[in-house]
């Protein structure tokens, strides 16, 4: 066996629900190799993939795990947290008003203006661009001429993990590909 020297820190674990499924996709369910690790050891997580890369002590060496699947099923049906991020995600991070998409340029704008009542609620908040916001200010939607492109809402946990497939990481181990894209057409 030709064992790949690689250093642990670059070999993060992606954390499948028991159904095989991502914990999250955005961000992506990934553990350290230290809690993947001490989780296998805990009995917690069945390991499904492995890197090339061991680990030792002094008494033994074993693979880190590449892809672990949690034993017990942890159940999404609970409400997102109300979070500029969960926001911009619902959102697919793209301005409600003109939809251009640009991550370093969104805020997050009042459709109803708190100086006219508008609560900082999920069934009032919408992604925007700066230009956008800066144009709608204050107004009423009608007043400004600015209606978002989707009726805001709050989102379940399942929406948004749907959501975040559309925004893959920087990084994807080959041993995660059978687990991240589940409508991918297979190949004949």
């Amino acid at each position: 066996m030709n064992v790949v020297r690689q250093a642990p820190d670059g070999c993060p674990a992606l954390v499948l629900n028991a159904d095989f499924r991502p914990l999250s996709y955005f961000p992506l369910s990934l553990w350290s190799w230290q809690d993947t690790l001490k989780a296998v050891f805990l009995n917690r997580v069945d390991v499904v993939a492995e890197y090339d890369t061991e680990v030792h002590s002094v008494s033994t060496s074993m693979r880190l795990p590449s892809v672990v699947s949690l034993k017990s099923y942890v159940n999404h049906s609970r409400k997102p947290a109300f979070t500029r991020f969960n926001v911009f995600l619902r959102d697919s991070f793209a301005c409600q008003y003109c939809g251009k998409a640009d991550r370093e340029d969104l805020t997050f704008d009042h459709v109803i203006p708190r100086s006219r009542g508008g609560k900082t609620t999920w069934q009032n908040i919408v992604a925007a661009c700066s230009p956008c916001n800066l144009r709608k200010g204050g107004k009423m939607p009608k007043d400004a001429r600015m209606w978002p492109a989707q009726a805001p809402r709050q989102p379940n946990m399942f929406e948004l993990n749907e959501k975040g497939r559309a925004f893959p990481p920087n990084y994807l181990h080959e041993s995660w590909q059978d687990y991240l894209y589940w409508d991918a057409e297979l190949e004949s």
